[in-house]
């Protein structure tokens, strides 16, 4: 019996051993070297760093909600500086209402805010190709959900406004 174990003992000394070998051949490094410029981009500054509001007022009447009536202009700036490029992309980031691609999704369920870019359509998450100074036109306008009555109160809505170079 002490045969055995010894024959045992010594198969596992022998993977061991066999095992650090492979370790070893794995564990040699080389030294690579990368090297990286990193451009900033121009600086662009939208709205002066201040939060855009997009005001309603206190007059909007549910049964009027129809993405048509209280349509409001977003009143924002863009002034961008040494940019080597005016080809830019604007995108609005946000949460979609379930029933309204273009539309953010407001504290109440079945009311957006729809979202236009000079005009037409701006689904959220999407971007909008335009060519600066001439920024798009942002236009905004509750919508509610078809079929549905709204309840009254206060609403709201948020968003983050994003400009790239191309």
């Amino acid at each position: 019996m002490r045969v055995m174990k010894r024959v045992v003992v010594g198969g596992m000394c022998l993977s061991a051993v066999m095992l650090l070998s492979a370790v070893k051949a794995v564990a040699d490094t080389a030294i690579v070297t990368i090297k990286v410029t990193v451009i900033v981009p121009p600086p662009c500054i939208i709205n002066g760093d201040r939060v855009i509001d997009v005001d309603f007022g206190s007059d909007v009447v549910t049964s009027r909600v129809d993405g048509t009536n209280y349509l409001k202009t977003v009143d924002y700036t863009l002034v961008c500086q040494g940019n080597t490029s005016n080809a830019m992309k604007l995108q609005i980031q946000g949460i979609p209402t379930a029933f309204d691609s273009s539309a953010l999704q407001t504290n109440m369920a079945d009311l957006g805010i729809a979202l236009k870019a000079n005009g037409s359509a701006l689904t959220v998450n999407d971007w909008v190709n335009f060519t600066y100074p001439n920024k798009p036109l942002l236009q905004a306008v509750p919508v509610k959900k078809a079929g549905v009555t709204l309840t009254g109160g206060d609403f709201s809505a948020g968003a983050t406004l994003l400009v790239h170079y191309q």
